[in-house]
């Protein structure tokens, strides 16, 4: 998909004041704006469409909208509002997502430094993928970027776009090779147990510093590798960092499980177990990840 010349600092979109440029996505340019009634900052989301293969940025820009006013967690980034812009009459051209402005670094730029400070970003994650799995939706797609550390210490999750209700079974292969879980990749029912995949591969990243082999496997045909079997388990996490204590690691590998059975039974059975983890081993002494 090809983006018109990006807006300029100083011109205006969907009523917003552009202050500049502060992101991309596979199908969308993200702008600091203002409103220039209130003054306040947001994220303004620009999605257009130059051909029918196009729609489907505006559909998923949609669902974004939607599920986001069904969660409305803080864990979350808010999204206030939608603005369809049209050609002539009925056919919509391009859609503008009103976000929260969230300042801070993404866990992909910054990763946490101690264990403990790792546990509580992926017990925040946890508990807001659990929020969402609560009215019926998956993300889908969760992954170090997509976790944002504010200034205030807190956690956002920033991205919605490959959400999907609990049960979707997907027409096209959406997710990040790095981080997708297998159901993703055969298109399988997406479930809550997808998430524990993806958070899974996130906490491996993030205290080992590699990704797990997943169902897309690199410089290989995906088509010749369309069978679990097939799909590398990955090393120990323990085994690349040993820093990594016992019930941590158990905890990660299970996560990562191929078979989404083999799983953990629930985000909120992840919660417990981080938790636990995390106040019973790693509290008296918060120690280095690397």
């Amino acid at each position: 998909m090809k983006h018109y010349e990006p807006a300029k600092p100083g011109t205006k979109l969907a009523g917003y004041n552009i202050l500049g440029e502060i992101g991309r996505g596979a199908a969308s340019i993200i702008y600091l704006a203002q409103d220039p009634k209130s003054k306040q900052i947001y994220a303004l989301k620009h999605v257009e469409r130059h051909s029918d293969k196009d729609q489907r940025f505006l559909d998923q820009a949609t669902s974004e909208f939607e599920i986001a006013q069904k969660v409305r967690s803080p864990l979350i980034r808010s999204i206030h509002k939608l603005i369809k812009g049209k050609a002539g009459f009925l056919k919509v051209k391009e859609i503008f997502l009103v976000m929260e402005y969230v300042d801070g670094i993404s866990v992909e730029r910054q990763p946490p430094k101690t264990f403990t400070k790792a546990l509580d970003i992926m017990i925040q994650t946890a508990r807001a993928m659990a929020e969402l799995h609560a009215v019926g939706y998956v993300h889908a797609d969760m992954k170090p970027n997509n976790i944002v550390m504010t200034v205030t210490g807190d956690i956002r999750i920033i991205d919605l776009g490959q959400a999907c209700k609990i049960g979707t079974i997907k027409e096209r292969i959406q997710g990040t090779p790095d981080y997708i879980a297998p159901e993703q990749v055969h298109r399988r029912e997406i479930t809550p147990k997808t998430d524990i995949y993806n958070l899974g591969a996130t906490m491996y990243w993030v205290l080992t510093q590699h990704h797990i082999p997943t169902a897309i496997p690199k410089g290989e045909s995906l088509v010749e590798r369309l069978d679990d079997q097939f799909i590398e388990r990955p090393k120990p996490a323990n085994a690349l960092n040993p820093r990594v204590p016992d019930a941590l690691n158990e905890l990660i590998m299970q996560c990562v499980e191929v078979d989404p059975n083999k799983r953990p039974l629930s985000m909120r059975d992840v919660i417990e177990r981080m938790t636990q983890i995390r106040g019973t081993i790693l509290a008296p002494d918060d120690s280095t990840v690397g």
